[in-house]
């Protein structure tokens, strides 16, 4: 290992509630913390231009939900070689070359949204996939570098600083947006991700090199794909690590409601203003609180009992927000649902991140990245078609009731899961 990453030591564990900004102190964490903030506000102002100009052109939930799964295409794929390549390559030069390929793809959205007609749609769905496909290379390998730059015992709360501001874009950038489609700006939406992906590229360049853990030869396809294999072959010995991915893929799955956001504002939710900034926002609404009062999640031992509690709690928020008819209370189940989202993701990541050994980092975290950013996409095509199918109501409250009685299954099926400690682990 480098020299600089091992200068780092971590302060001694805070038993504050409020989020530990230890990681901070690192200059090199410091690049990435702002380098996600240079980037979340546009991207998340993004996702919500994507699928109101799909729903713009089409007048159809499914369609939005179609779009999803022409990202999770390219996610899949690039997802998983990505956390191959980034154990193969240097990953600051990788992060470099994703943020400025995100950069220009951003750019080009831009220019699509002035096309006659207020653009098209296939092409706003080649230039979702290449946005995706950038995103499912960077973001494995910007996490697969965290312990090499803050240390084992500061990945918690490492974790927890970067999934916070990610939140804080989250709730700005759809409220952002929202504005700016309703003033008639579509174009400003993607150009604001264009410059936030310019700045990051410029952050990251002040990074010293993060070699793979382990001695790579020249990268190769052929190599890469072999990685993704053993990647695999890694996963299938580690139970535990096995359902953390189980567990999220069915919350997102049965209870994603982002589709069904702009059919809401155009009709539940029609005389409320800025509805559809409002919806996009409520989930990082609650995400965020409880990232800034997260001190406690890294003390967490009974860590499994605490996700399925966390994701359960999604499911029911889910529910409410199922039979919501005002948008205030459909914000606020939104937010309840996003904190229980925040909880179970960090500890999540933060198994997977300690578990794997440091030349297996970037494929498992390749795996997370398709797990976390593609069962949002499926989900999104259930709630689509279902909400064309029969309603809104029921594409959100029988996907919460799944949720939460999955996640009894899982406690009384697994019980390694529902019994893992921290303290005891040995995955």
């Amino acid at each position: 290992m480098s020299e600089p990453h091992e200068e780092v030591q971590q302060a001694p564990r805070r038993r504050s509630w409020a989020i530990d900004t230890t990681p901070l102190r690192n200059p090199a964490y410091r690049r990435l913390f702002w380098g996600v903030a240079a980037t979340m506000l546009g991207q998340q102002m993004t996702l919500v231009a994507v699928p109101f100009q799909v729903y713009a052109l089409t007048g159809d939930s499914l369609m939005v939900g179609v779009t999803s799964i022409v990202a999770l295409v390219p996610l899949i794929v690039f997802g998983l070689l990505g956390g191959a390549i980034a154990d193969s390559m240097d990953r600051r030069t990788l992060m470099l070359i994703t943020s400025a390929g995100a950069a220009v793809t951003s750019a080009l959205l831009a220019v699509q949204a002035l096309l006659p007609g207020e653009g098209n749609l296939v092409v706003l769905w080649v230039l979702t996939a290449c946005v995706s496909g950038f995103a499912a290379v960077n973001q494995p390998t910007r996490s697969a570098a965290i312990p090499a730059i803050v240390g084992a015992a500061g990945v918690p709360a490492a974790n927890a600083l970067s999934m916070t501001v990610r939140q804080a874009g989250v709730i700005v950038g759809p409220l952002l947006a929202g504005v700016l489609i309703g003033m008639g700006e579509l174009f400003l939406a993607y150009a604001i991700d264009a410059l936030g992906f310019l700045v990051a590229a410029l952050l990251l360049r002040g990074l010293p090199s993060l070699p793979p853990g382990r001695n790579a030869g020249p990268l190769r396809l052929g190599a890469a794909i072999r990685g993704v294999g053993e990647g695999f072959v890694f996963l299938r010995t580690q139970p535990v690590l096995l359902m953390t991915f189980v567990v999220d893929i069915v919350a997102m799955c049965f209870a994603w409601p982002q589709a069904v956001f702009p059919e809401l504002s155009e009709t539940r939710f029609t005389d409320s203003p800025n509805a559809l900034g409002w919806l996009f926002a409520g989930v990082s609404i609650g995400a965020l609180l409880m990232g800034l009062t997260s001190g406690w999640v890294s003390r967490v031992d009974r860590q499994g009992a605490v996700v399925l509690a966390a994701i359960a709690v999604w499911g029911v928020a889910i529910v409410g927000f199922g039979w919501a008819h005002s948008l205030w209370l459909a914000v606020l189940c939104l937010a309840v649902a996003g904190a229980g989202d925040m909880v179970s993701a960090v500890l999540r990541s933060s198994m997977l991140q300690l578990a794997a050994p440091e030349e297996m980092r970037g494929r498992m975290q390749g795996v997370f990245i398709v797990v976390v950013a593609g069962g949002p996409r499926l989900g999104d095509l259930r709630a689509g078609a279902l909400a064309s199918a029969a309603s809104v109501s029921v594409a959100m409250v029988s996907g919460g009731v799944v949720v939460v009685v999955a996640m009894a299954l899982v406690a009384l099926l697994v019980p390694s899961f529902w019994l893992f400690r921290a303290s005891r682990s040995a995955v």
